[in-house]
């Protein structure tokens, strides 16, 4: 008997707004989004930063946790994400800064963007129109311009690769091997797609076992710990669970010990996703096997496992893995996966407080 995830239609029957096809472009978008910012006007900078960072919130966000990440392995500065109203204290001249945000709207973003242009920060802006586009149009500062129109959480292509495709071109990152880690997309359409039949596709079988559970992702490494936060941001909104993350080795050091009572609180049904590429080293391979080897009676361990050689294909497979795997998830909760009816709510109530 065939699984209902290979039903098409009961994927599709609770997706008016069609994540399930938003998810299978996302190669597509991410070969725009480079086009885009490669024709992009970006003047060299007169001098070269002491510190890049990223600005922004939710999924606009989201990717500069991935920069980051390609800073520390491959970056010639700092690079940090600022989530807040105003950029930190030590933030000037010397920062250049990304001001990211999908709807050009973001209250947080705007007012970090006017903090910045106070400090004498050099932006460069990300964003699909809005008051950021009209700002930066104003102050003449450059404009990477994408299209807009679709949930920020599905547009992660248009809000990262023009960031590493500007840093690249500034000097700030290495060459990037972009097509390498799209192609590694392409791959992982072909294996994780809706018309893959569950058998085959291991991002429907981790559904199925992560439904009616409580899950925590394990990154094993840092930028592994940054993939891990994007599925659980995509948990979250796309399937309306809650999930936790965290990383190798820093669980070792405390979250493992909450697992020692963790019977007593009511969650009967833990399962945790390993998300690795199959490279850590020898120490970290070992920290992931004496903890599920403790936790063994307590929780299901299960594992997603990277494509692709360069960083930027396994951290872009990896995340992709993700996405498909909530789509389905959501389908089994019976959830709209675009719905964010909670959120507009909070907005809604926000916008009333001067």
């Amino acid at each position: 008997m065939a699984h209902p995830l290979d039903d098409l239609s009961f994927v599709k029957r609770l997706d008016p707004k069609d994540m399930l096809g938003l998810t299978e472009r996302f190669p597509a978008q991410c070969r725009e989004a480079l086009a885009i910012a490669r024709a992009a006007d970006l003047p060299p900078l007169s001098n070269p930063p002491t510190l890049a960072m990223l600005t922004g919130l939710g999924g606009s966000a989201a990717g500069g946790d991935f920069v980051r990440a390609l800073f520390e392995a491959q970056g010639s500065c700092p690079f940090q994400v600022n989530r807040d109203y105003s950029l930190p204290s030590f933030a000037g001249p010397g920062t250049l800064l990304f001001a990211v945000s999908y709807s050009g709207n973001t209250e947080e973003t705007l007012a970090a963007y006017a903090d910045a242009k106070k400090k004498g920060c050099p932006i460069i802006a990300v964003t699909s129109g809005g008051k950021l586009a009209e700002l930066a149009a104003a102050d003449g500062y450059p404009l990477i311009r994408v299209p807009g129109g679709q949930p920020p959480r599905t547009a992660l292509g248009y809000l990262l690769i023009p960031v590493v495709a500007a840093c690249e071109a500034l000097g700030l990152l290495p060459a990037q091997p972009f097509e390498e880690a799209f192609a590694a997309l392409d791959e992982g359409v072909r294996a994780w797609g809706a018309e893959v039949p569950y058998d085959q596709n291991p991002t429907k079988q981790l559904a199925q076992s992560l439904f009616g559970k409580v899950s925590v992702l394990y990154g094993l490494g840092g930028w592994q710990g940054v993939v891990a936060g994007r599925w659980k941001a995509q948990i979250n909104e796309n399937s309306k669970n809650h999930t936790f993350a965290h990383a190798f080795p820093e669980l070792n050091h405390n979250e493992i010990l909450g697992w020692v009572a963790c019977g007593k609180q009511n969650a009967k049904h833990w399962a945790i996703v390993l998300l690795h590429d199959g490279t850590e080293s020898a120490k970290l391979k070992a920290r992931a096997r004496i903890t599920f080897e403790l936790i063994g009676d307590r929780a299901q361990v299960f594992e997603a496992r990277a494509l692709g050689q360069s960083l930027l294909a396994r951290m872009l497979s990896l995340t992709f893995f993700g996405d498909w795997t909530s789509i389905y998830l959501a389908a089994l909760n019976e959830v709209d996966p675009e719905n964010i009816d909670w959120l507009n709510h909070l907005k809604g109530e926000l916008a009333n407080i001067p």
